[in-house]
């Protein structure tokens, strides 16, 4: 057979393509792998710890340096840049290298950074490790009185913020001291009407494995060291109070303090607003007219969060039991409470008041009233706006040809600006396995079974968003609280009556008032008896309104103490027994 050779030609040719296409290629991945294998290492001395440590290495990136970069994190399009390696007996002397593939938030890895100047700092959030008594061993970061803010936490190591410059996707190798280290926070001191109090909490202190404490800011009424004959109503406030009785101020507001701008409520001096109504609390709160009761604000931080959310959970341990059983009788034994069921009322706004109606429903006879404002997820069928029990995905709404990301964040005209992913991916950045101290994870923390490891059980996965069907059967069964009260309504109803007031802005930043909505169906179906309660919307207002039509957010929001202990005093003689003292402690 005859050769064709005007072929050879093509084929040199085709040979000689195929070796600059291979040779292109191995460059580009050369590029890629140097990319990649970029380092940022990391280091702290033996000065500031001896032991090896365990805990989570955050990396941050930012435009500006206006404010350190570990304060710019957040859910929206202002946050910084952010990525997370957890790091398991890291000792001193000895550098880190940071997982350059590492997840990161809002920009899931390295080589998608845009190029340009910014600033990096570094912070390590430091990890306990506690042996609980379920057997399991859990690495977790125990709050130091900061209310578990993993920027601010004390012993928690962090560096100076540096210059960088970005180029094409390259980030530069970088050597990194973690020079600084956030020092421990001051107790506050007692005064003549603010006292606090810690104790060694048993049930705790034996599920954790180790000593764990309980405590409160009490505010005692005008008159109580001159009439000790006197016993008082216990007006509970739930919700996020890592330091001292905020809201109670006995001075005019400081003269040399110089107004801010608040860009939350779009007002300007709103610090010298906050310092001029505690004081005015506190001349409404010794004047002549206002009930005599003794106030608290729990504190009861966990490893998971700055408060347990005040219910026994398997992640945490007997949290309700504990407050309800070892702290609140610790607190009217030394301060003359009366001690009786009706005569302790709750309230609080967003965790406080899904705090406040929980332990009303979980407790209904110790507990003689709840008012509870914005508070987060009552009915899981509205978590958000996610249907748990009916949706497969948490972070789409998916149909044949498309999804739509769910929104988790709003203003009150209804601008969205953070998706429920967003909020979700940012967390998981700052803490694997639900140990980021934030929202999303303190519900897993609260209303989870625990895994194998002895973690808190994914509602959905954190990367997908889908929704683990078990998970949320348990959830309804034991914290799902609308559900709860249509369940045990026949058992209880007569112990819930008179008892359960709900406020809710109907533009809540979170979508809170979903929830509200099923609930308050639910509460007005109920019969022998009927629930007799409260559940008001603010028009427009956003989240933590609490019933005051009259005033702001951001004022109503200061405002907890003098309108709900107001409330309980109008309403006492629905609750109390027919014998009770309703007069002695009025004057």
């Amino acid at each position: 057979m005859k050769k064709n050779h005007s072929l050879y030609p093509n084929i040199f040719w085709v040979a000689i393509l195929f070796s600059i296409s291979f040779f292109f290629s191995c460059s580009t991945n050369n590029n890629n792998t140097d990319i990649t294998a970029a380092e940022i290492q990391v280091s702290f001395t033996s000065e500031q710890y001896e032991e090896g440590l365990d805990g989570r290495l955050i990396v941050l990136i930012s435009e500006q340096i206006e404010k350190e970069p570990r304060f710019q994190l957040r859910d929206d399009s202002k946050t910084c840049q952010a990525f997370g390696m957890d790091v398991t007996n890291w000792k001193a002397g000895e550098p880190m290298s940071f997982d350059m593939k590492a997840f990161g938030y809002p920009i899931r890895s390295f080589e998608e950074l845009p190029s340009g100047e910014f600033y990096v700092q570094v912070l390590f959030h430091k990890y306990e490790t506690f042996n609980r008594a379920d057997g399991h061993t859990v690495k977790l970061p125990m709050d130091r009185g900061e209310g578990q803010q993993w920027n601010k936490a004390p012993g928690n190591l962090y560096s100076t913020p540096q210059k960088i410059t970005i180029t094409d996707g390259q980030f530069p190798a970088i050597n990194i001291q973690l020079d600084q280290k956030i020092p421990p926070i001051t107790a506050p001191e007692d005064t003549k009407y603010v006292k606090h109090i810690k104790i060694k909490s048993k049930l705790l202190s034996d599920f954790w494995g180790r000593d764990m404490y309980l405590g409160a800011h009490v505010l005692l009424p005008e008159g109580w060291e001159t009439h000790p004959d006197v016993k008082y109503p216990l007006a509970i406030m739930h919700g996020h109070f890592p330091n001292d009785f905020g809201g109670f101020r006995m001075t005019p507001p400081d003269a040399d303090l110089k107004p801010e701008y608040s860009e939350r409520f779009d007002v300007e001096g709103y610090n010298v607003m906050v310092q001029q109504e505690a004081y005015d609390f506190y001349k409404t709160w010794t004047g002549p007219d206002f009930p005599r009761v003794i106030a608290i604000k729990i504190q009861h931080p966990t490893p998971y969060y700055d408060d347990s959310y005040a219910v026994n959970s398997e992640a945490q341990g007997p949290y309700g039991d504990a407050i309800t059983y070892e702290l609140i009788p610790y607190i009217e034994k030394q301060f003359r409470g009366i001690g009786e069921g009706w005569s302790r009322f709750v309230y609080g706004g967003s965790t406080g008041g899904w705090e406040s109606l929980a332990v009303q429903v979980k407790y209904p006879k110790e507990y003689g009233m709840c008012f509870a404002a914005c508070p987060d997820p009552i009915d899981f069928r509205a978590y958000c706006l996610v249907n748990i029990y009916e949706d497969k995905n948490a972070y789409y709404k998916e149909g044949a040809f498309r999804k739509t990301l769910v929104p988790g964040h709003r203003d009150y005209l209804g601008n969205v600006d953070a998706s429920l992913r967003d909020m979700n991916y940012r967390e998981l950045v700052l803490g694997t396995k639900g140990r980021s101290g934030q929202q999303w994870d303190i519900w897993e923390a609260t209303y989870s079974p625990i895994d194998e490891e002895g973690y808190p059980k994914r509602i959905w996965d954190r990367l997908t968003g889908e929704i683990d069907a078990e998970v949320a059967a348990f959830w309804k069964e034991n914290y799902d609280l609308a559900y709860i009260l249509k369940r045990d309504w026949a058992k209880h109803g007569k112990d819930w009556e008179n008892k359960i007031h709900l406020y809710c802005g109907d533009m809540d930043n979170y979508y809170l008032n979903n929830a509200v909505y099923l609930a308050e169906e639910i509460l007005s179906e109920t019969t022998a008896p009927y629930y007799n309660g409260v559940v008001d919307y603010g028009d427009r207002a956003e989240h933590c309104w609490n019933g005051d039509h009259e005033n702001g957010n951001h004022i109503s929001r200061l405002r907890y103490h003098r309108m709900f202990i107001k409330k309980y005093v109008e309403k006492v003689t629905k609750v109390a027994p027919k014998d009770a003292d309703l007069k002695s402690w009025r004057y």
